[in-house]
């Protein structure tokens, strides 16, 4: 058996060496080398690993039993020291490897600006995993900043998920406007202005001079003067090919490893698959043609035909909420036309540049689901001298009148590309469903489409639709955990059908695997359980996330954080007295919070009884900060002191609070009340925001402001406090009755529709029983936990809890 050494575990070498076993699993003996501690993982998903979405376990591409199962050597953690041609090995820091055949994968390095302090610890690339760890154990530091130098895409995904990690965030670009290579300035405009509403600051033309800190870096420096603090700065500014071990082993590099159109480098037995790769004088970064070079390269290494061909390629932007497509040649020129669609007030831009009745160019802002249709035709140069005056309408619209979204999927060509990233087109889709790949799953896993960054998912599930027709069904809920094979739905319909009053009647009845359950749907049976039968179930503090068992925030080096209720952010002198005493007495650092609290940070487990007593005895309860449950009401200062003022926000808050807090809810609640329409307390991106006005109250619900930004939507407006105070608690128990554990509000209104929501709540009957069972609740539930545990007789009792081994916070 030939012997195959693979030099880089990236995502070209992990799809050429998938590629090579499904052809032929005994072609090769294999030997991979990577730099990196660990094999193949997805990178351009370090964005949600970055800002928590997601972990490295759900970005893994290929783990350890992969490689064991297909009999691959790997040597992970071990740098490649030289290549000899001659005798045809490869020498590792642990040794020699001969090879038959030998493939460069070394892929890219981020290029750092030669600037002073550019080589300071705290100044990292985005490269891999160790650059998002570094980044991460930043932004875990309170008030942590974050300076990012690139307003490219990788600067900007970066950017964003250091925002989302709750870290000031300062983009510095120095060009006129973002993503100048992708992006038209109008398009780059409405891109920072969407950044910009999310907390980060964007400076353009920004020029940095130096980068300083004693010891780690501290500060950046602009041309300009301005000064810049900061905890962590990522260089995103481009990447340049690793091809410095191809050139000292003698395989001939221009700007990269050169290679022909089989992948082959001018050296036998040698090739070259990746960022590392120069064809025809090109490069490339972005991962449709290099999963493109890896099927050649794979043809190639069986002694099959393949040759590979640069293909046009069009760009998405992976930050949540952010809608950005760009592909082909936008810019101005003799000859050319534009048709611009603008519609500000949803921040929607669209941008098709045509020559001689072809689409050569598409920028598309705030709306991309027509993306991949005008994709497809810059890509064929298709004729749009027909529908030149509907074309920026999109495929729906062909024909004069819009028609059916499937129809317009029917009508595309076999070859239109659906998946980008893995350059997968609809006819290979269409052959995969004729061989029986008749689910979401099956054509991932037989296509790879919709299988990296997922943007093309909708797309996929039309062209199943249209192909299967009524055999085609919507993917099903998934079951709450490998313990059942119900969905969450379902066990909350049979829990009340079957008046379920106990974890082991839920186990028992439902037919649970397991038999106590296990960590994934403890917690959600238990609240399922609370909530549905308040009277006659007991909590089940071991059936509770870490937060939620020790009633406080547990934090990255092991200590806790412990936050008292402020009731609508009021607080007293002897509270604050309180506070500052128990911080002194406990080395606490205090924090304010975007809630108006105060958070003491860094508190021992086995001082959480003895720091709860001393804030009790100053009156002050558990924030509850930790729980699914209501966090705070936020308030601005009302009437009473504002001259905008139109009603006592504040005392308001401070009844809502007080009738809401310690209620347990599938996720958390935040609440907003605004003294008049200035929203000075935010209100309208809150789960429940009332905003008052001359005439009463306006009553707003299913807001976001985490990594989903979401307006509130208009539930009802009232005249007095009382009705406020009732369709608010009608609306969370609601949502407590109706919705999956750990569905935010606004996840669940929009799977019932907020009509339905809207129409429940309008009978007066129907609303005041949800009052009514709301407090039944309250009832049990509402106790201050620390005050149950803060007696200097009761605190013994929690060190036990205290000695377990720690748990890493779910």
């Amino acid at each position: 058996m030939q012997k195959l050494v693979v030099i880089g575990a990236g995502m070209a070498s992990g799809r050429l060496l998938e590629q090579i076993i499904a052809a032929n699993p005994a072609a090769y003996d294999i030997t991979l080398f990577n730099a990196e501690p660990r094999g193949n993982y997805n990178r351009i998903m370090l964005s949600p690993v970055l800002s928590g979405e997601k972990s490295y376990g759900e970005i893994v591409t290929h783990d350890d039993a992969w490689y064991a199962e297909n009999r691959i050597t790997c040597r992970f953690g071990e740098k490649v020291v030289s290549v000899d041609t001659d005798r045809k090995v490869v020498i590792g820091e642990k040794g020699e490897v001969p090879y038959d055949k030998l493939v460069f994968g070394t892929g890219s390095s981020a290029f750092i600006i030669p600037c002073p302090g550019h080589d300071l610890p705290g100044v990292v690339a985005f490269r891999d995993l160790e650059d998002t760890t570094a980044m991460t154990e930043a932004a875990g530091k309170p008030g942590a900043r974050a300076v990012v130098i690139g307003g490219g895409l990788l600067g900007l995904e970066a950017a964003a998920a250091l925002r989302l990690r709750g870290m000031e965030v300062t983009v510095l670009h120095i060009s006129t406007h973002l993503m100048e290579r992708q992006l038209d300035p109008a398009a780059g405009y409405l891109l920072k202005k969407d950044l910009e509403k999310r907390g980060i600051t964007v400076m353009l033309e920004a020029s940095t001079k130096e980068i300083v800190g004693n010891g780690r870096v501290e500060q950046v420096n602009l041309a300009d003067g301005t000064e810049l603090p900061c905890d962590i700065v990522c260089m995103a500014v481009g990447i340049r090919p690793s091809v410095k071990l191809a050139q000292d082993s003698g395989i001939a590099c221009g700007r990269a490893i050169k290679v022909d159109a089989q992948m082959r480098t001018q050296t036998p037995d040698v090739y070259a698959v990746g960022e590392c790769v120069e064809y025809n004088g090109a490069l490339f970064g972005l991962v449709a043609p290099l999963y493109d070079q890896a099927k050649v390269l794979a043809k190639t290494l069986l002694d099959e035909e393949e040759t590979f061909v640069m293909r046009e390629l069009s760009t998405k932007l992976k930050v949540t909420g952010c809608d950005l497509f760009s592909s082909g040649d936008f810019a101005e020129g003799e000859g050319r036309e534009d048709i611009v669609f603008r519609d500000p007030a949803r921040g929607i831009y669209k941008r098709l540049v045509i020559e001689n009745d072809r689409l050569i160019g598409a920028v598309m802002y705030g709306d991309t689901a027509d993306g991949n249709w005008f994709f497809g035709l810059i890509k064929d140069a298709t004729d749009i001298s027909d529908i030149r005056e509907t074309l920026i309408f999109g495929p729906s619209f062909q024909g004069g009148a819009q028609v059916d979204p499937l129809s317009a999927v029917a009508a595309l060509p076999p070859e239109a590309e659906i998946c980008g990233c893995n350059g997968v087109c609809k006819g290979n889709i269409i052959k995969a469903i004729e061989a029986g790949a008749t689910d979401l799953g099956a054509i991932k896993a037989t296509t790879k489409a919709s299988a990296s960054c997922g943007t093309c998912t909708g797309l996929v599930e039309q062209v199943l639709s249209v192909t299967l027709g009524d055999d085609f069904v919507l993917p099903a809920a998934q079951p709450v955990c490998g313990c059942c094979d119900l969905t969450h739905e379902d066990v909350r319909r049979l829990i009340k059908v079957q008046e379920l009053k106990s974890q082991e009647a839920v186990w028992q009845e439902l037919g649970w695997k397991t038999r106590n359950g296990c960590h994934v749907c403890r917690p959600a049976v238990n609240y399922y359980l609370l909530a549905d039968w308040p009277l006659d179930y007991t909590d089940d503090p071991q059936s509770r996330f870490v937060n939620e068992r020790n009633h406080a925030n547990i934090q990255k080096d092991g200590t806790y954080s412990v936050m008292p209720r402020m009731w609508g952010g009021m607080t007293t002198p002897q509270e604050l007295i309180a506070i500052a005493q128990a911080a002194e007495k406990y080395g606490a650092t205090v924090k304010v919070t975007g809630g108006m609290r105060i958070d003491l940070l860094g508190i021992q487990k086995e001082d959480l009884p003895a720091i709860w007593y001393d804030l009790n005895q100053a009156g002050m309860v558990s924030g509850h900060a930790y729980t699914k449950g209501l966090r705070t009401v936020k308030t601005c200062v009302g009437k009473d002191w504002c001259r905008f003022g139109t009603q006592d926000s504040t005392g308001l808050g401070i009844k809502l609070e007080k009738k809401l807090w310690a209620s347990w809810t599938p996720h958390k609640v935040k609440l907003g009340v605004s003294g008049c329409p200035r929203n000075c307390a935010e209100a309208t991106c809150k789960d429940i925001g009332v905003i008052c006005v001359d005439s009463g109250y306006q009553v707003s619900v299913a807001g976001a402001a985490g990594m989903d930004v979401r307006e509130t939507e208009r539930l009802v407006d009232v005249a007095t406090e009382d009705e406020v105070i009732e369709w608010t608690t009608a609306f969370v128990q609601l949502y407590r009755e109706n919705a999956k554990y750990l569905d935010r509000a606004y996840k669940w209104v929009a799977k019932v529709g907020l009509d339905w929501v809207k129409e429940t709540l309008a009978d007066d009957a129907t609303r005041r029983a949800l009052v009514e069972r709301f407090d039944i609740s309250q009832s049990v539930y509402q106790v201050d936990p620390w005050a149950e545990r803060a007696q200097p007789a009761e605190a013994v009792k929690f060190h036990p809890l205290a000695d377990l081994t720690k748990e890493a916070a779910e």
